[in-house]
């Protein structure tokens, strides 16, 4: 039968058939009614509800309307579609409101239909029916179960589409709240998570992101909570550490770059968008490399001296004059060589390797800068001072570093 029928008398055969016939049938609706529920609560467990339950009323209510919509239609111009489909759009959109699929409900349509067709043809040998009359009843049959079935589903994709809207507002809403600064309570963010369908991770982190210059996209799983028409694109990633890491990393390099927060608990979100905002900056600048998504734990002393530029740019003018004096190219030996090998943990074997020079050349660089700077290399207090000087002399601003800090630029 085809979904597009019309309700007119032509595609509904009951108009038919002699009114006289629905009378001997009246008495047996109620018996109808019920041996459908039992079979329908039997074959789908979902439905197999307390009689006396508000759901049980419910679901024989609608079965007993249904079946005195259709005997009632019996020699008539045809049923009352709009209140027979309304019944079963309604019931769809429950259906899709409890978050269940169709499939329960097809299958008692189906079910209500066999039972149906059962009792007709029992009727007929009551009744003396002829064949036709008796085709006629089951060709009426099939439309009707036709159309309460299109009804139901209509009524499911319509409620569907209505919290899929609803749930991605809550989508947006949790979003914005979860990088709040300070941060929303946990019982503020477990409300709105519950509205938009999202478990609540142990951790998350944010990710920084530049979408393509072409505007394209990449497609995330739905647990990822996105926001591209920021001025600064980022998205949550749940549990980024677990099984869902690699699913992660290949969504966002389809990014032009990407930084990865550090992971963190979610009412401490604000603080991983914050650093992978500061990662991606550095990305940009061309001081961390960003072939790859870029993690911010791994480039902890970068993104620790980015965030003191100004104390450090001042610092190198007292604590390492001597070194900042020398001709740049001197100066970029030098310092490259010394922060090598204090990472080497003062290994020239290790550092020479790392810099592709000879195990020479590094002690070599070494006793000048300790002729050079002095007791600054020898004082234990001021190795970490060191480190991040050096770090932030060699690391962060390669090659375009001034003499001293309180030099003009074309010094």
């Amino acid at each position: 039968m085809s979904r597009n029928r019309s309700s007119s008398a032509a595609d509904f055969p009951l108009s038919g058939v002699p009114a006289d016939l629905a009378e001997p049938m009246l008495p047996y609706l109620e018996a109808a009614a019920v041996e459908m529920v039992e079979e329908i609560q039997g074959l789908v467990p979902e439905y197999a509800r307390p009689p006396d339950s508000r759901y049980g009323r419910r679901m024989r209510w609608a079965v007993e309307e249904s079946v005195r919509q259709f005997v009632g239609a019996i020699g008539r111009p045809g049923v009352d579609w709009a209140e027979v489909t309304g019944i079963f759009e309604g019931i769809g959109a429950y259906e899709a409101r409890k978050g269940r699929s169709l499939d329960g409900l097809q299958t008692a349509i189906r079910v209500s239909g066999q039972v149906a067709c059962r009792r007709f043809i029992k009727d007929a040998r009551r009744l003396d029916w002829s064949l036709d009359t008796l085709g006629l009843i089951t060709e009426s049959l099939f439309v009707f179960l036709e159309r309460v079935a299109g009804a139901a589903g209509q009524g499911y994709a319509r409620a569907q589409g209505e919290l899929a809207g609803e749930r991605e507002r809550f989508r947006r809403r949790l979003r914005d709240l979860l990088i709040m600064d300070p941060p929303a309570s946990a019982e503020a963010i477990g409300e709105v998570a519950r509205s938009a369908g999202w478990p609540v991770p142990r951790t998350l982190a944010a990710v920084a992101v530049r979408p393509d210059a072409g505007g394209n996209v990449p497609l995330l799983p739905p647990t990822f909570l996105v926001d591209w028409d920021a001025a600064e694109p980022y998205l949550i990633c749940p549990d980024p550490d677990g099984p869902g890491r690699d699913r992660m990393l290949t969504a966002i390099k389809a990014t032009r770059s990407a930084a990865i927060g550090p992971t963190v608990p979610p009412a401490r979100a604000a603080l991983s968008l914050r650093w992978a905002r500061r990662g991606l900056a550095l990305v940009e600048r061309g001081v961390l490399p960003g072939k790859e998504p870029l993690r911010c734990l791994d480039h902890l002393p970068s993104l620790v001296a980015a965030q003191s530029e100004e104390l450090l740019d001042v610092a190198l003018g007292g604590r390492l004059a001597p070194l900042m004096e020398l001709p740049p190219h001197r100066r970029d030996a030098l310092s490259r060589t010394l922060l090598t090998y204090m990472e080497c943990r003062d290994n020239a074997v290790a550092a020479a390797e790392r810099l592709l020079v000879h195990e020479q050349t590094v002690r070599y660089r070494i006793r000048r800068l300790e002729e050079t700077l002095g007791g600054v290399l020898l004082d234990p207090d001021r190795r970490i001072e060191l480190l991040l000087l050096l770090h932030h002399l060699v690391r962060l601003d390669p090659g375009d570093r001034r003499l001293s800090p309180a030099d003009p630029p074309d010094a």
